[in-house]
């Protein structure tokens, strides 16, 4: 087995749930990105225009401050990365965490929750900020998906 780390960001527990799962099944490592600033209810709340992530997601630019850091990312060969759906991409701290490392020769496996939108541009994005690894093999995933699912997703990164 290739050495495999999962990053996530999870801000209400969801895309946790399938990320520990994903680690235990690849044997990987686990990652929480996690905001310097963690998101209040009222700061996920995608109806209001005025909300932080509503705004964060309207500025390209936006990178949030991450807590941590990957302590040897160069050793890994495969990096999972979960996240929520937040408009048809990835959140904004994923930008931030994909540009605070060199990703040059590594896999990485988009893998997202959503409530029913797909994944949108975000593998498209994501291998415009690391354009030396190979984006691939996006999945949507919902709490319910058994283990076979994700087997099956996994098998060809996993070896």
């Amino acid at each position: 087995m290739v050495k495999a780390l999962v990053a996530y960001f999870s801000p209400t527990g969801t895309t946790a749930q399938i990320a520990e799962r994903i680690a235990e099944a690849a044997e990987a490592d686990l990652f929480e990105i996690v905001p310097e600033q963690p998101y209040t209810e009222a700061e996920l709340d995608w109806h209001d225009n005025s909300s932080r992530s509503s705004l964060e997601m309207a500025d390209e630019a936006a990178r949030p401050a991450i807590a941590t850091k990957v302590e040897d990312m160069g050793s890994y060969e495969v990096v999972y990365v979960g996240f929520p759906i937040w408009w048809y991409v990835e959140p904004r701290i994923i930008d931030t965490f994909l540009e605070s490392y060199d990703f040059a020769g590594k896999r990485i496996v988009p893998f997202a929750t959503s409530g029913g939108s797909g994944m949108g541009q975000a593998p498209e994005h994501m291998q415009q900020l690391c354009p030396d690894a190979k984006v691939k093999g996006a999945r949507i995933f919902r709490p319910t998906d058994d283990n076979a699912i994700l087997y099956q997703w996994m098998a060809p990164f996993t070896h």
